[in-house]
C-alpha cells in the first residue's frame, strides 16, 4: 500500500476546507487523456462532496511521452504565483491538444495574468523546481502514471470512474468520522 510523501502541507494547491474528513490528492499530467478524462469526474466530485473534501493536486509531467507537460506544469505555477492556479488548471484540461507555449501564454493573457511576468518565467523556468518537487514527490509516493490518486495520504487502487471514485471518498469520509 502506498502512501503519500509528503504529507499535503501548506504550500500545495487547495480546494476545500483544511479539515475536511477526506483529502484526494491527485498526481496529474496536463497533457495526458486519462488526466482529461478524469478531470470532469473530480469536479463532479467535488461539487457532491461539498465541504467535506479537499482537493490536492501536483504536477507529475511524464515529459518523455507528453512534450508540453512540463510548461504547461510551470504556466500553472505561475499563475498560481498570481492567485489564479485553479483558473489555469482548468482551462488547461480543456485546451489539452493546444498546450504550445504560444497557446499556454494566449491562456494566461485570456486569464488576465501579467503578461511580461509570465512570460519570463517560463523562458528562465523560474516555476520548473516547484514542478520537479511535485515529481518526486510522487516517485517518492510510488506513482508511475497519472492519473494517479491519494485518499487521505493511501493511494486508491480502485477504478477512477465517478461511482468508484465516490464510493471510496465515502467510505473514508466515514473511517474518518466514525
Amino acid at each position: 500500500m502506498s502512501r503519500l510523501t509528503p504529507p499535503v502541507f501548506e504550500n500545495d494547491h487547495r480546494l476545500g476546507p483544511d479539515d475536511a474528513p477526506v483529502t484526494l490528492v491527485e498526481y496529474g499530467d496536463y497533457e495526458c487523456p486519462h488526466c482529461g478524462a478524469a478531470h470532469p469526474i473530480v469536479a463532479e466530485v467535488l461539487r457532491v462532496m461539498g465541504r467535506r473534501l479537499r482537493f490536492v493536486y501536483r504536477n507529475f509531467p511524464l515529459a518523455e511521452i507528453h512534450p508540453h507537460a512540463e510548461h504547461a506544469a510551470e504556466s500553472a505555477e505561475a499563475a498560481g504565483a498570481e492567485g489564479k492556479f485553479w483558473e489555469m488548471h482548468d482551462t488547461l484540461f480543456e485546451n489539452q491538444d493546444a498546450l504550445d507555449d504560444a497557446n499556454l501564454a494566449r491562456y494566461a493573457k485570456v486569464r488576465g495574468l501579467d503578461m511580461p511576468r509570465f512570460v519570463a518565467a517560463l523562458e528562465a523556468g523560474t516555476y520548473a523546481p516547484r514542478v520537479r518537487s511535485d515529481f518526486l514527490s510522487g516517485v517518492r509516493s510510488g506513482v508511475n502514471g497519472t492519473p494517479t490518486f491519494f485518499i487521505n495520504g493511501v493511494r486508491h487502487e480502485g477504478p477512477r470512474d465517478l461511482p468508484s471514485l465516490l464510493r471510496a471518498l465515502e467510505v473514508a469520509a466515514v473511517a474518518r468520522v466514525g
